[in-house]
């Protein structure tokens, strides 16, 4: 494919790289895999097949050069320094957030800098904590709980969606509620009027889930949070890779999302707030950069995004996700949505065929993500992936941090094999050979 900058210089245009229409020709999909250089590895004698996407993304040699060629030539400090190394850096590093903005549909003075999603959420959680202490003043009062206040989030969602606004309750005295789901996996939306009332203050849930692979109804959920006056937090971290987003179509006050599984960089994450928010919200972490005044006794602080950016920044990190973005941007999301459904769909026809194989959530035909997980009857997770792991075959073991919604299911664990834009059809049967495989081997039958 066509190289993307691997300078860490900014670029002189806003507009979007051309994308072709319809699914990968077999060309094409070559040419996407030669960008990234792990996929040629050989792992226990066999070539890699990598189906753990849905935790950490490869990443293209576009991603590595731009990362790179950031320490070979600009590195410094940003909006430290007045030499011209910081003058390059500081701009490096505010064009990378441009561009993620843009991705998004959002402003630059919207987006956060974080490590990643699980940063993002509890920034969040915390600094409405804050704000339920008193801080932020009167722009912060839209933020504070307390006791017969109600936080709302779903059964199935990440750890890293669930715990912080747990603690928060506990914090303020505010009440943790969710929104159950059914046995296939999907939320129970005849619930939602009951657990989303007019004493909810937050409605957190996933756009996708990390197990399931499910799409879930966002424009429901956002017009039952602004039915009651409720702020939406949206996780958009299996969302943001596959499917793409627009942060102000969907209506959600905050996103996150990491740079990690979208070809980025790890340590690099995303948080989306709406402009009026981001500037309410009390800082959740303090120090340098995020200032205006300081005295011995009190601080003032910057507008968002700097007054969420204390200390040192992930420049090089920020950069290296662009350089994601522009790679995205330049295969299609579309056409990445497009490649992963039909891998998906290929995915759980084939497992959920297979003797004692239990495919979690929706059947083949449901609208999902290149995202399956499943239990092989009577045989831990762990010995699927390890007898996957044998073959070469790279897949996700245990309960993806997500224990409540496997506890729901009736099972401990799962093993999840998950896809991107350099899988392969061929890939996903070797996965399905390889549990057909265990099976067998570990007696397993219908």
């Amino acid at each position: 494919m066509t190289a993307l900058p691997t300078t860490s210089a900014p670029s002189t245009s806003t507009a979007v790289p051309t994308a072709k229409a319809g699914a990968f020709s077999d060309a094409e999909l070559r040419d996407i895999r030669a960008d990234f250089p792990i996929l040629g590895s050989t792992v226990n004698g066999s070539p890699l097949v990598y189906l753990d996407s849905g935790a950490t993304s490869q990443k293209p040699r576009q991603v590595l050069d731009a990362e790179r060629s950031f320490y070979e030539h600009d590195n410094s400090a940003v909006h430290r320094g007045a030499h011209t190394l910081a003058a390059l850096a500081t701009e490096s590093f505010e064009d990378a957030r441009s561009t993620v903005a843009r991705f998004v549909g959002a402003s630059d003075d919207e987006i956060v800098w974080t490590s990643n999603a699980t940063e993002g959420l509890n920034l969040i959680a915390y600094a409405m904590g804050n704000a339920s202490l008193g801080r932020g003043g009167a722009d912060a009062a839209a933020f504070r709980l307390g006791a017969g206040d109600e936080i709302v989030v779903t059964e199935m969602e990440h750890h890293a969606n669930l715990i912080p606004w747990q603690e928060l309750a506990a914090r303020t005295g505010a009440t943790l509620r969710f929104i159950p789901v059914l046995d296939d996996g999907s939320l129970d939306l005849s619930a939602l009027d009951t657990v989303v009332t007019p004493r909810t203050r937050v409605l957190a849930f996933s756009h996708v889930s990390n197990v399931l692979g499910i799409v879930n109804p966002v424009e429901v959920l956002v017009a039952r949070a602004r039915a009651v006056g409720a702020l939406t937090v949206l996780d958009a971290c299996q969302s943001a890779p596959h499917l793409g987003i627009d942060v102000v179509a969907l209506g959600v006050d905050f996103a996150v999302f990491s740079g990690h599984k979208m070809l980025g960089p790890t340590g690099i994450g995303v948080l989306y707030g709406r402009r009026t928010l981001l500037n309410a919200l009390p800082p959740f972490l303090t120090g340098g950069s995020m200032i205006t005044t300081v005295t011995m006794e009190a601080a003032e602080y910057l507008p968002a995004p700097q007054r969420f950016e204390a200390g040192t920044q992930r420049v090089s990190q920020a950069i290296g996700l662009a350089a994601a973005i522009r790679y995205l941007e330049s295969v299609g999301m579309a056409r990445i949505a497009e490649h992963e459904a039909a891998l998906g769909e290929r995915l759980v026809a084939g497992l959920a065929a297979l003797p004692g194989v239990r495919v979690l959530g929706k059947p083949a035909g449901t609208h999902r993500v290149g995202l399956a997980s499943f239990d092989l009857a009577g045989v831990h997770s762990h010995d699927v992936g390890q007898f996957l792991d044998d073959r070469g075959v790279a897949v996700r073991v245990g309960h993806h941090c997500a224990q409540p919604l496997h506890r729901r299911l009736g099972i401990t664990s799962s093993t999840r094999a998950s896809t991107y834009l350099y899988s392969t059809a061929d890939e996903v049967d070797q996965v399905v050979d390889g549990v057909r495989d265990a099976a067998v081997f570990f007696g397993v039958n219908r």
